[in-house]
């Protein structure tokens, strides 16, 4: 007699309603998270660092950006045990694959800026 598997595998759909795809793209695609996920390409950086970092982010909304990528496996926060409290984050493997693909798109968005913004104003 088989086992069923322990985790029950779906082809994804992004398309579907019911699909996780879409809350991790929406995690992954979100204004913090592209920008998360681009800042730590770099290398490991605390809170603080990334909070200088990305302009304009809120310490509640870079706080759950960041739980959001880690839930979704992109991201792996360090805590050390130090006074005062040292978190670090870095990128996990799945994370920095996903890194590439989303810094193409800024890149892209940037070498086309001018075009989009020639596009907006007609």
């Amino acid at each position: 007699m088989s086992q069923l598997p322990a985790q029950i595998v779906f082809a994804a759909n992004v398309m579907a309603a019911e699909c996780p795809s879409r809350a991790i793209l929406g995690h992954l695609t979100s204004r913090w998270g592209v920008l998360v996920m681009v800042a730590l390409q770099s290398g490991t950086m605390r809170f603080s660092a990334l909070r200088r970092h990305i302009g304009g982010v809120s310490e509640r909304m870079l706080a759950q950006t960041l739980q959001q990528l880690e839930s979704d496996g992109f991201i792996l926060r360090t805590a050390h045990d130090v006074v005062p409290p040292h978190v670090d984050y870095a990128l996990t493997p799945l994370g920095r694959e996903a890194a590439d693909h989303v810094a193409a798109l800024v890149c892209w968005i940037e070498g086309a800026l001018p075009r989009i913004v020639a596009a907006k104003a007609m």
